[in-house]
This record gives structure tokens, sequence and C-alpha cells, in this order.
């Protein structure tokens, strides 16, 4: 009984450790989206941190389509990046994990 406890435990320490693996990786991966044709380009990490951004001049001259183009371009990016995450993050848990009924659930 106590033998599955603690194979249990372990287990569950390996996820841990192949979420922060995961995580890592994340930050290595660009997700590209844009606006306007290309008006506004921005690029995101899999862990949804903007880390670049691009305006062309044209879009300057109109503040409300800059807001606009700069709102459609990040949520593009960000869910593409959220979904990603997700997947990714899902992934490394339930690896390392046993059958457990119910899990899919939680994770």
């Amino acid at each position: 009984m106590f033998g599955k406890m603690f194979d249990i435990v372990g287990k569950l320490e390996t996820a841990k450790e192949n979420v922060a693996a995961a995580k890592k990786q994340l930050d290595n991966v660009l997700i590209d989206a844009d606006a306007g044709n290309g008006a506004v380009k921005v690029s995101v990490t899999g862990n949804r941190r903007v880390k670049s951004l691009s305006i062309s001049d044209e879009v300057l001259k109109d503040k409300d389509m800059l807001e606009d183009y700069l709102i459609l371009a990040l949520n593009k990016a960000l869910d593409e990046a959220g979904k990603m995450q997700e997947n990714k993050l899902k992934k490394a848990a339930t690896e390392a994990l046993p059958n457990i009924p119910g899990l899919d659930g939680l994770l």
C-alpha cells in the first residue's frame, strides 16, 4: 500500500519537473500575428510575453485604427500562445502520471 503511495508521489514530482521544463521551453517559442494586412505585427512567446511589436508608418496617423489593430494582433497571438501553453503543460503533466480515473478532467 505504501509502495504505491510513494510511487504516485514520485510520479507527481516527475510531473512537476516536466511542467517546469515545458514552461522553460515555451519561453523560446515565438508566435507571430498581424492585423491590417501586416500594418501591425506582434510576436509573443509560448508563455504569453510580448517579444516584439512592429507598426507601419501609415497606421501611426490614425489613432483609432492603430488601437484596433493592436488589439486584434495581440489577441490573435495571445490566444494561440494560450492554447499552445495549455496543451504543452497538460501533456507534460500527464506523461508522468499513472492512469487515474477522472484526472483528465482536472488537467
